[in-house]
């Protein structure tokens, strides 16, 4: 079995999931409130896009947090895009079409809508809300162990999200993933389409953790912690993925 089937997927960062309290009014701090803000203000929000339907079927999923005192599963607000900047460095060649397809399976799997704000030189993997509770787009890059630390060992990729309190709810605002650059190896023209699609199996499983799924104990999900050669994710990942999509607007 190739090496890379068996790498580890990591944790999020330490202190990557970070709750920051929203004090004062928006319109006070954001004089420039966009029209879908305000329409989070005054409650007449719409969703992206429709509910996706929960997968029929018996599987396992986590979430990586849930609301206080209840069961209910912190998600983003399905009633505003997820912005997501790419930095290259490091990567393979093929990104874009790695990050494309990715991004892909997750949108269709939760109903989020997905905005592209292009490539960026911001290589701040911990961080991504700033001063007044200002969060950043969604990062993707590439590093060593030497620059991020969780990477040392077997660990193919980290990922994870950070959340505001809003309206009385945790809310996912802003995330990063970060991948092993001696894993996404260059694919040349005529190369095995399995390595391709391990490749895009630790960045949709570190998608999953940025868009709110948690490690589980069963091999049959992508969600597992060790890549152990699976490429899609499984029904209990599926089912968790269109939960969290179907969270209410915040």
């Amino acid at each position: 079995m190739d090496h890379r089937e068996r790498r580890r997927h990591g944790p999020a960062l330490p202190g990557l999931l970070v709750a920051c309290v929203l004090a004062g009014l928006v319109l006070l701090r954001d004089p420039g409130a966009s029209g879908d803000r305000l329409r989070e203000l005054f409650g007449t929000q719409e969703r992206r896009a429709e509910v996706v339907a929960l997968p029929a079927g018996a599987g396992e999923y986590e979430f990586a947090a849930t609301q206080p005192g209840s069961e209910e599963p912190v998600s983003w607000n399905p009633c505003r895009d997820i912005e997501y900047v790419v930095n290259p460095a490091g990567a393979p060649a093929h990104w874009p079409q790695l990050v494309e397809r990715s991004i892909a399976t997750l949108s269709e799997a939760t109903g989020f809508r997905f905005v592209y704000g292009g490539e960026t030189d911001d290589r701040n993997f911990t961080s991504r809300i700033g001063a007044l509770g200002r969060s950043a787009p969604v990062l993707i890059g590439w590093a060593d162990a030497e620059e991020v630390e969780e990477l040392a060992g077997d660990v193919a990729g980290v990922g994870g999200a950070a959340y505001l309190e809003s309206t009385g709810r945790w809310t996912y605002t802003t995330g990063m993933v970060v991948l092993d650059t001696d894993v996404f190896v260059d694919l040349p023209p005529g190369s095995d389409p399995r390595e391709l699609d391990l490749q895009a199996a630790i960045l949709d499983h570190e998608l999953g953790h940025v868009v709110g799924l948690g490690h589980v104990d069963s091999r049959e999900e992508l969600m597992y912690a060790d890549n152990v050669g699976r490429t899609s994710f499984g029904t209990g990942d599926l089912q968790g993925l269109a939960l969290l999509g179907a969270a209410p607007c915040s």
